[in-house]
């Protein structure tokens, strides 16, 4: 079995530390103890560590070794309008378990009023709920979850293949679309509209930004939906030999 993964703010002299709320978590939920070997992520490297002591506010652990790193296949970047929180929540604890890279919030037309702004409150929940997902899945580095764009600034961003995920009809199957020649370390990046769709003005604009619309099949998808399916469908491509 893997040994857990923890992330710690940093590692000097051979020692780190979790304080506070997820100390309490280690403690009194996963019963860690002294002598207990676990692997810790600075968010740059993973280290093999020994717990020191566990106290309810403190785990200190003692550095044995840095582990090989593994460098993700394809850094992904997942472009998504703002939806109703509990599902962008759920966005972001799976996109992070599918290995994505960056999070970028998008305001679009549709895009119920209010929700820019107060996703400004969300960030330091939605990177603890990216702390966790990372955690379980044995990431060894965070994603970056940036402050919400236009969608005029979100089709500025650069990757080596630019998608969106379209629902409407003509686009091809996704499979279809992405490249033969896949190399490790490729940028590709998503981009997910809101729940009522995109306006004609957003179209022309994604068009002239030369996004390459594809789909996901017949079926109208929850955009939580379609962000996994997607990433999900890139990973696998990009993982095949």
């Amino acid at each position: 079995m893997a040994r857990r993964r923890f992330f710690v703010d940093a590692v000097q002299s051979g020692r780190a530390r979790i304080t506070g709320p997820d100390a309490h978590h280690l403690t009194r939920v996963l019963r860690v103890e002294p002598g207990q070997q676990f692997e810790i992520s600075d968010n740059q490297n993973v280290y093999l560590a020994e717990v020191e002591s566990a106290r309810k506010d403190l785990v200190s652990f003692a550095v044995h070794e840095r582990l090989a790193p593994v460098e993700p296949v394809v850094r992904t970047t997942l472009l998504a309008s703002l939806v109703r929180f509990e599902r962008f929540e759920w966005i972001v604890e799976k996109a992070t378990e599918l290995g994505v890279g960056q999070i970028i919030p998008v305001e679009a037309e549709r895009t119920e009023k209010g929700l820019k702004t107060a996703s400004e409150k969300r960030s330091v929940r939605w990177n603890r709920i990216a702390r966790e997902a990372s955690e379980q899945s044995r990431r060894a580095c965070l994603p970056e979850i940036q402050a919400a764009v236009a969608l005029s600034d979100a089709l500025a961003i650069e990757a080596d293949y630019r998608y969106l995920l379209e629902e409407a009809t003509g686009a091809p199957p996704i499979l279809s679309a992405l490249p033969s020649a896949r190399r490790a370390g490729d940028g590709v990046a998503l981009l997910l509209g809101p729940e009522g769709g995109w306006t004609d003005r957003e179209r022309r604009l994604i068009a002239g930004a030369r996004w390459s619309p594809v789909s996901l099949g017949r079926e109208i998808l929850r955009a939580e939906t379609a962000a996994i399916a997607g990433l999900a469908i890139i990973n696998a491509a990009w993982n095949s030999p």
